[in-house]
């Protein structure tokens, strides 16, 4: 398959490109800079240079393609206008692929969140490939759940046609090249002297290896059913006081409870305090039967001990 993919030279795209090229596809990647159209030469992808606010580009790239992975998102735009404007700018994106792709049957795979469904707290039990993105209103603004109406309008374009599905993401994909909100844990730990957990830290995080990840994708590209839901996730969930404690004894700090307050878990956490309390049992279950995929790298706990996220001083 011809597959243009945009977000290659991101930490999980940078794993789709070469899943994709080994399995025998040709990729094309978009790129905005110079840096970026050498890093997706290097994966061993073609490139097409454009942004993600050139729609005609991106209909004219879908349309010559045999399917497209979408991976990329404005994050640029998070400082100033949050979820709620990188969800705006998205949208227009989606709708630009639906247009190209309308009534051919070729596929589109979209990156998602896997607290999309909803967590732990309100469904009373993991959330399956069944559970669809939870609807976004007025007071959901400023929350990451703004960014739903992207996943609800990826599954939709499968009524106008499109075999469209959405690969929902753990918090946690962890890999040699991970910069995301594992190797920040770890940095707070360092610089505070102790990995810290809110409350009691039984609420559950989850996690995948980029690798794994990675052919979620590529299988959902291939032969995933249109308008589906998919989790890219090695497991239930992880308890986030395991996580802290994991981190701590591979840093030689002790992990410590943070109170569940909103004044004192931001002196901690920081940023990340919107998530760190967030409970996200899932399943994956469907995924794996329906897409015959298994995880077969280290996962989360296993791969700390790789070495490249404790390097030695």
């Amino acid at each position: 398959m011809r597959v243009f993919v945009t977000g290659g030279t991101g930490h999980a795209g940078s794993f789709v490109v070469p899943e994709l090229i080994a399995a025998g596809h040709e990729v094309t990647g978009l790129a905005r800079s110079d840096a970026s159209a050498a890093a997706l030469s290097a994966l061993g992808a073609k490139v097409r240079r454009g942004s993600l606010e050139d729609l005609d580009g991106l209909k004219e790239a879908a349309a010559e393609s045999d399917g497209v992975i979408h991976v990329a998102h404005r994050q640029d735009l998070l400082p100033a206008g949050g979820m709620d404007a990188v969800a705006a700018a998205e949208l227009p994106v989606v709708h630009a692929y639906g247009e190209a792709l309308a009534g051919t049957g070729k596929p589109l795979v979209a990156a998602g969140s896997i607290g999309s469904p909803g967590n732990g707290r309100t469904l009373h039990r993991p959330a399956t490939e069944e559970d669809p993105a939870l609807p976004v209103r007025d007071e959901h603004k400023g929350t990451l759940r703004a960014r739903n109406v992207v996943e609800a309008a990826v599954t939709g374009l499968a009524e106008r046609g499109v075999r469209s599905s959405v690969v929902r993401l753990p918090t946690i994909v962890h890999s040699t090249t991970d910069a995301g909100f594992l190797t920040t844990l770890i940095a707070v730990a360092r610089e505070k002297g102790f990995a810290g957990y809110p409350g009691d830290g039984a609420n559950r995080w989850n996690a995948v290896h980029a690798r794994d990840a990675a052919s979620v994708f590529r299988l959902a590209l291939e032969k995933g059913p249109a308008g589906r839901y998919w989790h890219a996730v090695e497991g239930e969930g992880i308890p986030f006081r395991e996580i802290a404690e994991a981190i701590g004894s591979r840093l030689g700090v002790p992990a410590v409870r943070i109170p569940s307050d909103e004044l004192v878990l931001p002196g901690y956490f920081g940023f990340l305090t919107a998530v760190v309390t967030l409970d996200l049992p899932v399943s994956s279950l469907i995924t794996r039967r329906t897409l015959g995929w298994k995880p077969v790298r280290p996962g989360l706990l296993a791969d700390l001990d790789n070495g490249h996220y404790f390097p030695a001083a």
